[in-house]
């Protein structure tokens, strides 16, 4: 929940009037225009949401009869709503401060217009109210793919990272990633007391803006891919082909997964980079494994065609 005050902070509204301690909190990713309630139909009413007045509602408003005005707005208070939010800069008509100040909702102000205000206020909304995970990983920008690596302590996460930024990658965040599912996407970030910083065994925590500059990091990014590393075992069978879908579920989203051997003499960083470049690939349609199955299933039928026309010519076999 996000209380009236938070919201009106993070979009940089005026404050009207001021929210009461018992003002109710905003638990919905969206906004309410009540244009339809001014006009006395109430049967179906957001009022859990932020009103957002805009210019055909203030007009309308102001156009009711004083009587009438103050009757649909003694009814539109009856109900329990978060706050109030004019548009445009507009004043406050006189008869609304006075029924919100008694009813204890908030009123602020916005100098945006209706449409730009909403999209912002929204996309706060769902950001801010989005359902959120902790995951243990390290969470890199490789050619714009997500790409979280993950794995037992002490299995070289962080070293891949590290030689992952030395090749112009960026880190989002080492060791602790808080994801917040927006719809149907994964958006990862670095807790704020531990962001920029990367602890190495041996040396210690170092701070990756410091050393490798502004470019080297990144505040957030969506997840695409978890690359599972885990120390090579000679009795388990790898995936060759990259035809076993794996994945990973992060708060109801499942994220493609690689399990990847961690073995003596193996470039990690390389192999993740290649990693980032065939999901990509994947997504734009093509798959290397079926390309080559595909090769391989045309070779064959050449074979048989040829071995069947060696019979036909031999006479073994009729045309």
């Amino acid at each position: 929940m996000i209380s009236p005050e938070k919201f009106a902070q993070a979009l940089g509204l005026g404050t009207i009037s001021a929210a009461p301690p018992s003002s109710m909190h905003i638990n919905v990713a969206d906004l309410c225009r009540p244009g339809l309630q001014f006009a006395g139909y109430f049967d179906v009413f957001a009022n859990e949401r932020p009103q957002l007045i805009g210019k055909t509602e203030m007009a309308y408003l102001n156009s009711l009869p004083e009587e009438v005005r103050s009757a649909r707005l003694q009814r539109y208070f009856s109900y329990k709503m978060p706050c109030i939010v004019i548009a445009r800069g507009m004043p406050c008509p006189p008869a609304l401060l006075t029924q919100a100040q008694r009813h204890g909702v908030p009123i602020y102000s916005t100098q945006e217009e209706t449409s730009a205000f909403t999209s912002s206020a929204i996309g706060y909304l769902s950001e801010a109210l989005a359902p959120r995970q902790t995951c243990h990983g390290v969470l890199v920008d490789i050619f714009g793919v997500g790409v979280m690596i993950t794995g037992e302590s002490g299995v070289g996460k962080s070293e891949c990272a590290l030689e992952l930024i030395k090749r112009g990658h960026q880190l989002v965040a080492d060791d602790v990633v808080d994801f917040a599912r927006v719809g149907r996407k994964l958006r990862g970030e670095a807790p704020e007391i531990v962001r920029d910083f990367m602890e190495l065994r041996g040396i210690g925590i170092v701070d990756i803006k410091s050393i490798f500059g502004i470019g080297a990091i990144m505040r957030r990014k969506t997840l695409d891919i978890v690359i599972h590393l885990e120390v090579w075992n000679p009795r388990r069978n790898y995936d060759r082909l990259g035809t076993q879908d794996k994945t990973m579920n992060i708060l109801g989203v499942d994220v493609p997964m690689i399990d990847l051997p961690v073995r003596s003499g193996r470039n990690l960083a390389i192999i993740v980079e290649i990693a980032a470049r065939n999901w990509r690939l994947k997504g734009e349609g093509y798959n290397a494994a079926g390309e080559l199955d595909r090769r391989l299933t045309q070779q064959y039928r050449l074979e048989l065609r040829e071995n069947a026309q060696e019979q036909i010519d031999s006479g073994e076999l009729e045309p």
